[in-house]
């Protein structure tokens, strides 16, 4: 079995089976492609619905982004909601707003009911460190409250000077309904749950392409193939190869995180006192959390070129210094890095190929509230009740420009140009 990029999530992750490969022909109602938290999520809303699943993951159960982010819940989407006004009715837009929503409640919930020891702790803090952020941010609470968001709390520059000992945000918005958890084991747990209801999860399966048929869909992997009614593809930014209609709709970025050394709790707590996850907004955005054990999790660096820092612990560990000054000397215990996936409208992507196949990718960095959802739609379109999926499917998509050889240097020089202006 393929293992896991050596990070602090591996390091405490909860023990998991072996779970072997795909070989042969198999059969079930649905297979799903992806064993992350999209992929483990569907498997288990559809595997409590009494129908048979069968996972086939390429390396391991929440090997991609859904073992290495910095599993931050937030929200809402990474693009404003005046985005979605513009593309859909003010109903429709309303509704979508409310699926938002839901994907916080539901991961809470699914870590209640599973009993997934993730270290699910309570807060976010979204903070500007311009004096155009402050703005930003109380357009940002005009928005959601407009959409009935409760409990927001606007932290003015003393406010978030104690919620957030770094001395460079002038201002803030406490989310107290978001939150932070440990990744990789809430993916585990989900796997878990789903195969206690039923699903059947194969590791080191990668998935080489498929076919519809007259009854249903067959996917191909090296040593196997699944004979499915139904197909759903949950790699998200991990394909290889990407199934033809999603090539160009979304892009993989890679984004970076570093563990400090333990901290002790007096000095961990002192950074954040409360506790709470922080993310700020500029466009190259930072976002750190603590963790059990009282280390900080510092996360940033976006690469939009594919090309990794040549040393993340120095180039992340520097921006780490200037948002926390007296942190200058800590070591640095873990650094790692992986890729998610964006969309140009920075809003997740949900459709179908043909008949009998659903997808869902490019939550733009708020894949772990926005994953569950994914799953249980995608589940409810499978049982007969398409309306919710499909309201996420009607916001219309645009390819990347530039085509294969130019939409990778185009993006990075629009990257740049918004680099710079983080910096103004």
């Amino acid at each position: 079995m393929t293992s896991r990029p050596a990070n602090w999530y591996s390091d405490t992750a909860i023990s998991a089976p072996e779970r072997p490969p795909l070989a042969g022909e198999a059969r079930a109602d649905v297979c799903v492609v992806g064993a992350g938290m999209t992929g483990s999520a569907a498997a288990l809303f559809l595997a409590e619905r009494g129908l048979s699943v069968r996972v086939i993951e390429a390396e391991s159960v929440g090997f991609g982004a859904s073992g290495r982010s910095g599993g931050q819940l937030i929200a809402g989407y990474a693009a404003e909601m005046a985005t979605v006004e513009r593309l859909l009715p003010e109903a429709r837009s309303r509704l979508y707003w409310d699926l938002g929503v839901e994907a916080v409640d539901l991961t809470r919930a699914l870590v209640a009911r599973h009993a997934i020891a993730c270290d699910f702790t309570d807060g976010h803090i979204h903070a500007g460190f311009k004096p155009r952020h402050i703005g930003a941010l109380e357009e940002m609470i005009r928005g959601w409250e407009g959409y009935g968001y409760p409990g927001l709390e606007w932290l003015d520059g003393a406010a978030i000077g104690r919620a957030v000992a770094a001395p460079g945000y002038l201002a803030g918005v406490r989310d107290r309904r978001g939150g932070h958890l440990h990744p990789l084991n809430y993916t585990l747990g989900l796997a878990k749950a789903a195969e206690a209801a039923g699903a059947v999860f194969h590791e080191s399966s990668p998935y080489l392409g498929h076919e519809e048929t007259a009854q249903g869909v067959v996917v191909r992997t090296p040593a196997g193939l699944v004979r499915a009614r139904w197909l759903i593809l949950a790699g998200n930014a991990y394909f290889k190869d990407r199934p033809r209609g999603l090539a160009a709709t979304v892009m993989p970025v890679g984004t970076y995180i570093i563990a400090t050394e333990p901290l002790g709790e007096a000095r961990a707590r002192a950074l954040i006192p409360g506790g709470e996850a922080v993310a700020d907004i500029a466009f190259v955005l930072n976002y750190y959390r603590l963790t059990r054990d009282h280390r900080l999790l510092f996360g940033g660096g976006v690469s939009y070129s594919r090309i990794d820092p040549l040393s993340i612990r120095r180039t992340l560990g520097a921006t780490m210094v200037r948002t926390f000054p007296q942190l200058a000397g800590v070591g640095l215990s873990h650094a790692w890095g992986g890729h998610v996936a964006i969309t140009v409208n920075r809003l997740p992507h949900f459709g179908r190929i043909g008949k009998r196949c659903l997808f869902a990718h490019g939550f733009s960095g708020h894949g772990v509230g926005l994953t569950g959802l994914a799953g249980k739609l995608m589940a409810e379109v499978v049982a007969g009740s398409e309306e919710r999926f499909d309201l996420m499917a009607r916001i219309p998509h645009l390819s990347f420009p530039g085509g294969r050889s130019l939409r990778l240097p185009l993006l990075v020089l629009g990257s740049t140009w918004l680099r710079l202006r983080d910096l103004l």
